[in-house]
Formats: C-alpha cells, structure tokens, sequence
C-alpha cells in the first residue's frame, strides 16, 4: 500500500524529561523500548541510494520490509512515499533479496519508545551517537502542534536520516567503520556539533 510519510526528527539532549513530558500531556506508551536492528539494501552500484531510495529490513519484536522514496524537506519536516509490511521470517526476506541482487550496504541500531497522542505518534530513539525524537503525523498542523506541546524548537528539524548522519559523523571524526552499532560507538564521544544539528530542548 502506497502511504506518505510525514515527520520531524529533533536531536534530545535530555530524553528522559522529554518522556515526562509526553506522560504529562497524556500521551499513551503504545510499544516498550526494544531494540532495532536495520539493513539498509542495495545494489551493488549503490543505485538506490544514488536515487534518493531507500529499501530496509527490519527487525524489533516483528520483521518488516519498507521501501522510501521521493522525500522532501520544508519547514523542518520531511514527507516521503512510504511503502511497508511485515515478514513472517527476517532470514528468508533477507535471502531473498540476496536472491534478487540486493546487497548489504550499511547496518544501524537504535533503542525505541512509541507514543501516541490523538493522532499523532511520537518515537523516542536512542542511537550510538545521540537522543532523538520523531513525531509523525498526517499533515504539518498536528507536528507543529506536538513540537509546541512538547516545548521544543521545530526549526531545528533535521533533513537527513539516521545513515546520513552516520556518514556526516564518520567524515568529521574520521571514524574507521561503516555500521551504526552501539558496539562500534562504545567509548566514543559525540557531540552535536559532530553530527551538525543543534539541540531542540536547549535553553535560551
């Protein structure tokens, strides 16, 4: 089914307060903190990622293929063709698109919470290198809406993904690896200035 995504994505210095905050605003914790593991496909010639495209598995307490594509930047908030279902078996997907040509080109991990308020969901990610929210929503209103309720700086949206960040981060501290896992991370400092985004719950 052919859905368009809509979001803001927010560096978080303070995680926990923002979790508060959601509790006092009455938003529901619909999916405990799990941990995801992704694999970014593509071909051999990158030529998905050369497109703006994307095409992931995956795996958290289910299995899920998505596929992106067309993403547009404004106001902070990015929208984008989404396409995406389940799996029964992470392993077969994962063969078959092996089967088809697709390769691996880059893995990442995050810890994820999900809220819910009316109709807006919020993601609170922990990443190896950082905090960040996500708050999704049918149009810009309802974002915007969150992003005051949650006292926050929707100016300082992010375009990119997680995978874009890791490579901003791997050039500008010329780190020796490609995947984004908190194994690779352990012991690492980064700062926000590393990642180029600016915190969205700092003061003054």
């Amino acid at each position: 089914m052919n859905t368009q995504e809509r979001e803001i994505k927010l560096y978080i210095q303070d995680l926990p307060a923002l979790a508060e905050r959601l509790r006092i605003c009455g938003a529901e914790l619909i999916h405990e903190r799990v941990l995801e593991r992704n694999i970014r496909l593509d071909t051999a010639d990158h030529s998905l990622e050369r497109g703006g495209r994307l095409l992931r598995l995956r795996k958290d307490a289910r299995a899920r293929v998505t596929y992106k594509d067309n993403a547009v930047f404004e106001d902070g908030v990015v929208s984008r063709t989404e396409l995406e279902f389940e799996v029964d078996d992470f392993e077969m997907a994962w063969r078959l698109f092996e089967a088809l040509g697709f390769r691996v080109a880059a893995r990442y991990e995050k810890y994820r919470r999900e809220y819910q308020l009316g109709d807006v969901l919020v993601m609170l990610d922990e990443l190896p290198f950082g905090n960040f929210v996500e708050i999704e929503a049918a149009n810009n209103i309802l974002i915007d809406g969150m992003v005051q309720m949650l006292g926050l700086d929707g100016s300082r949206g992010i375009a990119t993904n997680y995978l874009g960040l890791m490579h901003i981060v791997k050039e500008r501290l010329e780190l020796p690896f490609e995947d984004l896992t908190f194994e690779n991370f352990a012991g690492l400092t980064v700062a926000p200035t590393d990642l180029g985004v600016e915190p969205a719950d700092a003061s003054g």
